[in-house]
């Protein structure tokens, strides 16, 4: 049953997508009156795609420069090289041309850029028995534009999540103006990604979807957001392999990442499956052979296996929203159900369900467990994790 009362925040945004989409740049850029923007990519976006140029001829002279050093991962060595690059050209605006990485490490840009501290001191903190602190961010940020390619749901997010070089622990920002001013999905720009890169990207989103709809309450426009986006993942998803040159099909994913945040500024985030995003989080940073979706991939139906007791009617749920659960079943059934679904959904998808697949060795679990328990999202868990040895269980289910 729907909430009663609930609220939903919103905030100004334009999104151009199909056939040469990306030559609405100009006219967002204008509507901003950026005059020296910084182009922000990583390397094979420049030096394998013909994306950079295009951005160019849409933007001719506003192109103050180009910013190639963008990384997986966006660790802060490469955001501060990125911060200097906006220095030097004096930017007055960010274009983000990429996947997740190229969008997050514009927006860690445009916080480092505008605060006073470093991104250990401005992330979030973890003091011991107390619960994590968020810095304020306050000062005024350049504008951002993404031009994607990949279906991230690093889109339209608020939170930006930088590598520590010193640590390979994440620092987490949070900073709602770093959010984009418009977003672009240009076809031909979502298909310079390769069918596997597509999948990584997606893959979490429709593990964040499984969660969210395994609320117990939702309100109606954040549940009808969820099951739209639900129902584009699993039609589309499978096309990716099997329609690689589709653009309709990227785009479609695309939108299913975009209402799925939209859903969350309606108030479907939550704790269903806090502790995934957790070991996830620490999986894909601790070990750069597995993709960010191939953590969400291994670690989905094992975290939603270990939360089962804390929240089978919320699982049960979402079983009957992917049409697993069975006449008869009770929520327990139900439950294990969708776990088994979701897993050999990622199985057929070609992505990895066990840790050895992207290379992590036995010894690889206490590393992964003991990084997660500083991670913001286990706070969340709809079930309390007692201690490391709950994580390290978990992992253990998958080796």
């Amino acid at each position: 049953m729907a909430a009663d009362a609930f609220r939903f925040v919103s905030y100004p945004l334009r999104v151009h997508a199909g056939p040469d989409a990306i030559n609405k740049l100009v006219d967002e850029v204008d509507r901003l009156r950026s005059k020296r923007v910084l182009v922000v990519c990583g390397q094979s976006i420049l030096n394998k795609t013909d994306l950079v140029d295009r951005v160019k001829a849409s933007l001719g002279e506003r192109v103050a420069g180009v910013f190639s050093g963008g990384q997986t991962g966006s660790p802060v060595t490469s955001v501060l090289e990125g911060v200097a690059a906006a220095r030097e050209v004096d930017a007055d605006g960010i274009v983000a041309l990429g996947g997740g990485s190229a969008v997050v490490t514009a927006r860690g840009m445009a916080i480092l850029l505008a605060e006073n501290g470093t991104a250990q001191e401005l992330c979030t903190q973890y003091p011991e028995g107390k619960a994590p602190l968020s810095p304020r961010l306050m000062a005024p940020k350049l504008p951002i534009f993404n031009v994607l390619t990949t279906a991230t749901t690093a889109m339209t997010r608020a939170g930006t999540a930088l590598i520590d070089p010193e640590t390979g622990h994440r620092l987490e920002l949070f900073d709602p103006k770093t959010r984009p001013v418009a977003v672009v999905w240009d076809d031909q720009a979502l298909l310079t990604a390769s069918p596997w890169l597509c999948l990584n990207a997606t893959a979490g989103c429709f593990s964040s979807v499984a969660s969210a709809l395994q609320r117990t309450e939702l309100n109606p426009l954040a549940e009808s957001d969820l099951l739209e986006a639900l129902r584009l993942l699993m039609d589309n998803l499978p096309l990716v392999n099997s329609q690689p040159d589709d653009p309709t099909v990227r785009v479609n994913l695309c939108a299913a990442a975009f209402i799925y945040n939209r859903a969350t500024d309606a108030g479907a985030g939550g704790s269903a499956l806090g502790v995934v995003t957790a070991l996830a989080h620490s999986l894909d940073t601790r070990y750069p052979e597995c993709g960010h979706g191939d953590a969400y991939s291994i670690l989905t139906a094992p975290g939603m296996r270990f939360n089962a007791e804390a929240n089978a009617a919320g699982q049960a749920r979402f079983a009957e929203a992917m049409g697993v659960k069975k006449k008869g079943m009770n929520d327990r059934q139900a439950a294990a159900a969708a776990a088994d679904a979701i897993e050999t959904f990622y199985k057929d998808l070609g992505l990895p369900v066990r840790l050895n697949e992207v290379g992590v060795p036995e010894e690889g679990i206490d590393i992964v467990a003991a990084d997660a328990m500083t991670d913001f999202g286990l706070h969340r868990n709809v079930r309390k994790i007692e201690s490391v040895d709950d994580l390290k269980g978990i992992l253990v289910t998958v080796k």
